[in-house]
């Protein structure tokens, strides 16, 4: 039940966080999308290296799947693995009275 320790690293990270968040937005991108809309909607002007290095730390931690089609690379968010973090700390537990 315990949470993958990369789960952590992966979303401990704003970059990483805002990856997901364009995934979310608009999901089978490519790098060369990702960085432009990195780029274009949140001004980061990481190189394409450092977000390579960023999805391998989503996809190490299973937030993100990769498809190869072609020549091309395309990431999928999976929001599976945040599944051990809800389980862990419940949301929608009753507050106790003071």
């Amino acid at each position: 039940m315990d949470a993958d320790p990369d789960l952590f690293k992966a979303i401990g990270d704003a970059t990483r966080r805002t990856i997901l968040d364009e995934l979310v937005d608009r999901d089978g991108q490519t790098l060369f999308e990702i960085c432009g809309r990195l780029t274009m909607k949140h001004s980061l002007t990481s190189s394409r290296q450092a977000i390579s290095q960023h999805l391998a730390v989503l996809e190490q931690a299973g937030l993100v799947r990769t498809r190869r089609q072609g020549r091309y690379k395309f990431h999928h968010i999976d929001t599976s693995p945040l599944r051990s973090i809800v389980e862990r700390w419940p949301i929608d537990r009753e507050v106790p009275d003071p």
